[in-house]
């Protein structure tokens, strides 16, 4: 059975997951839609798929799927649409950067029993659920911390962090999804601090580009997240478990895993330089993933209630920030 897709979007994110599809056994990208009408050539030029209107592929029937690349204000609106026409749906996070606009997206999701996908790539990275596997063998004992630093390499656009939703709701919120992915237990109390270190005018854009968080589960199991806009060495991915019986790490990935040593000392060569080299398995692993799902009958995973809950940590956080203080989850939901 091969699964049908439509692309919405051929912008940056689009083009990855057009990749994907195209190159993921049992699916196949059937048409895109794309207001730039280059962008969307160029999906059509590469990949093969025609160029039609929303309305056309919500209607279609050689399309069981969507996957929305589009701006984050059109999530909640398009999974509605789509939900409704029956087809599965593949999302890029966030669904909405409203917790009461996710929550009656949901509602319709459960209304009309349609498949919902939430993109977290990084739970499917291969180091990181290698990770995950260690953790549920027990080779390091009872998770009690875990570290996760994600840091950029250089603050986007001043157009983007407008419409971004901010550092927690855009950047960090992959942080609160793989700190649950990993913790294994829903986080209690989050406590924030965050800065403008980088750039005065990301301030005036109301944003921060430096941030730290304390994450704890009820049980006191506690995450700890370092976050930063710039890091010069390039895409800074790296995630530490420690157990009661050991620890477990996921290092920096590079484009070429080598080490030269010689009378200057040890050398590697430098980081990948953004998401879209450093999670290249990542994005085609979460599409396969999709596929699997759907061939099953079952509910993908990640899924809307996991986009609820990252998204509830990311506005914990925004309260903490703002009021200097530990948050608890239950006072956002």
């Amino acid at each position: 059975m091969t699964i049908r897709f439509a692309l919405l979007g051929a912008g940056r994110i689009g083009q990855v997951h057009a990749k994907a599809i195209t190159g993921t056994a049992g699916a196949s990208l059937v048409a895109v839609a794309e207001p730039h009408l280059p962008l969307a050539e160029g999906i059509r030029d590469r990949h093969g798929a025609e160029i039609r209107s929303l309305e056309e592929i919500a209607a279609a029937d050689d399309i069981d799927a969507v996957v929305l690349c589009t701006p984050t204000d059109t999530h909640a609106d398009q999974i509605e649409f789509f939900a409704r026409a029956g087809k599965a749906i593949f999302c890029e996070k966030p669904v909405d950067l409203s917790l009461d606009r996710v929550r009656a997206c949901l509602e319709v999701v459960r209304a009309t029993g349609a498949r919902l996908m939430v993109g977290f790539n990084r739970r499917f990275d291969p180091h990181f659920q290698a990770v995950r596997a260690a953790i549920d063998a027990g080779r390091i004992g009872a998770v009690e911390m875990v570290s996760i630093t994600s840091r950029d390499p250089g603050p986007p656009p001043a157009d983007y962090i407008r419409a971004s939703g901010g550092i927690f709701r855009d950047m960090t919120i992959h942080d609160f999804d793989m700190a649950r992915f990993l913790l294994g237990e829903d986080i209690e109390t989050v406590f924030a601090t965050a800065s403008v270190l980088i750039d005065p005018a990301i301030a005036a854009l109301g944003d921060h580009d430096s941030a730290s968080l304390i994450l704890t589960t009820a049980t006191g199991r506690q995450c700890l997240i370092s976050n930063s806009r710039r890091a010069t060495y390039g895409y800074d991915q790296r995630i530490e478990v420690h157990g009661a019986a050991g620890m477990i790490a996921a290092e920096n990935q590079r484009p070429v895993s080598i080490e030269l040593a010689n009378g200057d000392g040890f050398t590697r060569p430098p980081l990948h330089d953004f998401f879209m080299t450093r999670y290249t398995a990542a994005y085609a692993a979460e599409i396969a993933a999709f596929i699997a799902a759907l061939r099953a009958g079952e509910d993908p995973k990640p899924g809307g209630e996991e986009g609820l809950a990252a998204l509830a940590l990311a506005e914990a956080a925004l309260r903490s920030v703002a009021e200097k203080r530990a948050v608890r989850v239950d006072e956002i939901l």
